[in-house]
């Protein structure tokens, strides 16, 4: 079946602006709107230097809509323009060879150049970039190399920048304008890197008295889309939720009035940046037919559009306390045709008077490995696999020559057969205008919407009374298929791969977060999509709730434990009577306890300290941690109480969880509270107070106290007898 022809036309614009940007100079912020000409043109720095085969991101503002750069001589460095927003763009200098050049830079009228220095490779250690521009309240890392022994770093201004180790990377953290010096060391050298610290977060508001904290997520860690081809059937359309809070520091207090919040695309750390969804997919041409809506291309089903580089706003959700923008519909290929299942966004606050108050950086995370090609492709004749045999249909394999709609066609061509004869059937056929058959239907014209027969809470208002539910209709006949890979039924596999099948999946690996990726000794993974779900008939239950009836944290965490398990020998979920970490009754309806609708400490959402469902701190993938290195210098759940606290607490039992105060402004409290109620520590810090698995540090840390120094290591348990003898010295 040939593509229609106004996809067709709708592809090219992409295609022949992504052409223009590498035409002649290098051009970046192609179509992007310009940001006012700047009193003093570009500003950038007056040289930089770097190492042979290293290279280093020079930050330049006052840039009008677009700029260009070129280096005098390639042969000694070349530059790329990294990355173009709000007036402001990131280059990337890269190290060829020993000598000097000047990097040329064009921005509207105003012309620019600063000089580049190269020396030759030198052994120990190395740092990039060699310099950092921040604005007040963000974020910057650098990224050592060649470390030798044990990497450390401190400001020469902990007023204007405060800095953090974890690992081989130095989160520095920008607390008021100047300029500061961050001396990075190991045991045989050490690196200096100046850091400039503006008033300015960029777009031309600068920042308020007083510093906030935005923190911003996908509500579900992963959005999955039928990808590029909706003209057979759609199971789900693109349609990302990103929720967003801020608070304020001075307070404590999550600001939900006199702000406006705004997202944007950003390019991620490797320059893959997504700022366009049309021409990507040809949703927009079969969105009417199968979703009785009709929203310009670009936007999705509820008026929000995809992120691009003109910010577009968030609304404020009162009931749950969240700014949010609901049914972004991104796709997984960037702006250079390449699959990106993280593309990152900029969400960016402001007061009333245009001030900026804080931005931050996340995901919106977005897979088409939604996929049932492993079982419905068509295979030639010489398929011998029988669990692909098993779901050839009867009138063979439709053999379209597009693999994108190939097992699709296959699928409805099956479901046909297999419910030839079905009065039911027939009759949901005929009243949706279907009557000739779904294949014979989508060959006509008419795709299908799987959810307009079979009901799913993702759709609201689908489905056909009588016929099963869309999660109980999959599951439960798929947990009887047999995995052509290894030849187990998928209810009898006890690990992801089952899932992976068809959810994202073996490429896209959705289940990333601090569950997904634990092991035990051997490096072998201790849990699963089962381990809170359990086996496809498990999920696919008729009386289950799709999308509601969802497992729930104290499952697992309970009594100071962490199990690996939510499920007791009858394949049900644990439900102890510890509340400590239990989500909230009655969200989002009654008789439902979802994670991604509760909120804790301060009224902040459990996923803005923990991260999304699926993809908790810390996960594997590198653009799901921009966010809270960014906030607390390092990967993991937001556990610092300086993220939100400019002056932080000292309380017993106030924290998330009912935590104390962590940190040096414990060492000093902590005594008289334990000593009076030693029984509350055993908790976190174990029954034998020697540590528990609830006490352990997540980076390195040292404290000084009564004995002297004691230092802890990532992931050591901290208890009483690390710096006393027992509870009662």
């Amino acid at each position: 079946m040939h593509e229609p022809v106004n996809v067709r036309r709708r592809v090219w614009p992409w295609r022949a602006l992504a052409l223009a940007c590498v035409s002649g100079w290098l051009l970046a912020g192609c179509g992007g709107g310009g940001g006012g000409d700047p009193a003093s043109g570009l500003v950038t720095p007056s040289s930089v230097a770097l190492d042979s085969n290293t290279d280093t991101l020079v930050q330049i503002a006052g840039v009008q809509g677009e700029i260009s750069a070129r280096s005098d001589d390639t042969g000694i460095a070349d530059v790329t323009v990294s990355s173009v927003a709000d007036g402001a763009a990131t280059l990337t200098v890269q190290g060829k060879a020993e000598g000097s050049t000047s990097v040329r830079l064009r921005s509207g009228d105003k012309d620019s150049s600063f000089s580049v220095t190269v020396r030759s490779s030198s052994e120990g250690l190395r740092v990039q970039p060699s310099s950092l521009a921040l604005a007040v309240g963000s974020t910057g890392s650098l990224t050592a190399s060649s470390v030798s022994g044990t990497l450390s770093a401190s400001s020469s201004n902990t007023g204007v920048a405060t800095v953090s180790v974890n690992g081989n990377v130095v989160a520095v953290r920008a607390l008021a304008a100047g300029s500061a010096l961050v001396t990075v060391k190991d045991r045989s050298k050490s690196v200096n890197v100046p850091v400039t610290v503006t008033g300015s977060s960029g777009g031309g508001g600068t920042t308020a008295s007083g510093r906030h904290s935005l923190i911003a997520w996908n509500d579900l860690g992963m959005h999955c889309v039928d990808g590029k081809d909706y003209s057979v059937f759609s199971i789900l359309p693109p349609f990302n939720n990103l929720h967003a809070q801020l608070v304020n520091a001075s307070t404590g207090k999550v600001v939900t009035s006199g702000v406006t919040l705004t997202y944007e695309a950003v390019a991620d750390p490797s320059g893959s940046i997504n700022t366009s969804s049309d021409g990507k997919t040809n949703f927009w041409t079969w969105v009417k037919s199968l979703y009785g809506a009709a929203p310009a291309a670009n936007v999705g089903l509820t008026g929000n559009a995809t992120p691009s580089l003109t910010p577009k706003p968030l609304s404020l959700d009162a009931t749950n306390g969240w700014f949010e923008a609901s049914g972004i519909p991104i796709t997984p290929y960037d702006d250079a045709g390449a699959k990106n299942y993280y593309p990152t966004v900029k969400v960016s606050a402001k007061d009333a008077t245009g001030k900026v108050l804080a931005s931050t950086t996340t995901v919106l995370p977005v897979s088409d490995e939604m996929t049932c090609a492993a079982c419905h492709a068509s295979r030639p004749a010489t398929e011998t696999n029988a669990a692909r045999l098993a779901a050839k249909p009867t009138a063979g394999w439709v053999n379209d020559s597009n693999p994108e709609t190939d097992w699709k066609k296959n699928i409805l061509r099956l479901h046909d057969e297999k419910n030839a004869g079905n009065a039911k059937y027939s009759a949901a056929l005929a009243a949706k205008g279907l009557g000739a058959g779904l294949l014979a239907s989508a060959q006509a014209g008419t795709p299908t919407l799987c959810a307009s027969c079979h009901a799913s809470n993702a759709l609201p208002g689908t489905g056909v009374a009588g016929i099963s539910a869309l999660t109980s209709a999959l599951h439960a006949k798929h947990g009887q298929a047999v995995d052509p890979s290894n030849g187990q039924t998928l209810d009898a596999s006890g690990n992801r791969n089952a899932c992976y099948m068809c959810h994202p999946g073996s490429v896209t690996k959705c289940l990333r977060g601090a569950m997904g990726n634990a092991t035990d000794a051997a490096g072998n993974a201790t849990m699963g999509c089962q381990s809170c779900h359990g086996n496809m008939s498990k999920v696919g239950n008729p009386a289950r709730a799709g999308w509601l009836d969802e497992p729930a944290c104290a499952s697992c965490h309970y009594d100071g434990k962490r199990m690996s398990n939510a499920l007791d020998a009858a394949g049900n979920l644990v439900k102890p009577t510890d509340t400590r970490y239990a989500t909230n009754p009655n969200v989002p309806a009654a008789g439902f306890s979802l994670f991604r609708f509760s909120k804790g400490h301060g009224g902040l959402q459990c996923e803005a300290c923990h991260g999304a469902t699926h993809a908790e701190y810390p996960s594997s993938h590198e653009n799901d941690n921009l966010q809270s290195i960014a906030l607390q210098g390092y990967a993991g759940t937001l556990r610092e109480c300086s993220t939100c606290h400019a002056t932080v607490p000292n309380t017993t039992a106030g924290g998330p969880h009912g935590m104390h105060t962590i940190g040096a402004a414990w060492v000093s409290r902590h005594g008289d509270v334990a000593e009076n109620n030693t029984a509350q520590c055993a908790y976190c810090h174990g029954s034998d107070y020697r540590g528990g698995a609830m006490s352990k540090v997540k980076v390195a840390k040292s404290f000084s106290t009564e004995n002297g120094t004691r230092s802890f290591k990532a992931g050591q348990a901290v208890g009483c007898y690390d710096c006393h003898n027992g509870p009662r010295p």
